[in-house]
């Protein structure tokens, strides 16, 4: 990992040297920064009712549908932080919910060093 870094959320970051995904936490890589971060984490798809228990016995709950929502959770391979959570219906594909242009953040971080160096 560069010292190029930048952060994008709380645990995830970018490396424009390398155009990679890392973790904050403990500089795990996660993959390429030209793909979907989400493909390089471990996900647990978790049964809403575990955190959203029924409220009432019966068909009216409040408690989600786990045929209509489900809760999935994100986490670092390397240091098994979590990093993202969503809720999506069963069976949608993993949202990509953050694209960076890596070029044009690369060619910042490089005009930047060259301004250091002169």
């Amino acid at each position: 990992m560069s010292s190029e870094a930048v952060r994008i959320t709380e645990y995830l970051q970018l490396d424009p040297k390398l155009e990679t995904w890392n973790c904050v936490r403990c500089g795990h890589v996660i993959g390429s920064a030209r793909e979907n971060y989400k493909r390089g984490l471990l996900l647990h798809d978790r049964d809403p009712r575990t955190i959203y228990p029924a409220r009432f016995d019966g068909e009216h709950s409040f408690a989600p549908d786990p045929g209509w929502c489900r809760i999935v959770e994100y986490y670092c391979p390397g240091c098994g932080v979590q990093m993202e959570t969503e809720y999506l219906p069963p069976g949608h594909p993993l949202a990509h919910d953050i694209e960076v242009d890596v070029d044009a953040l690369r060619s910042g971080a490089e005009s930047n060093r060259e301004g250091r160096a002169g």
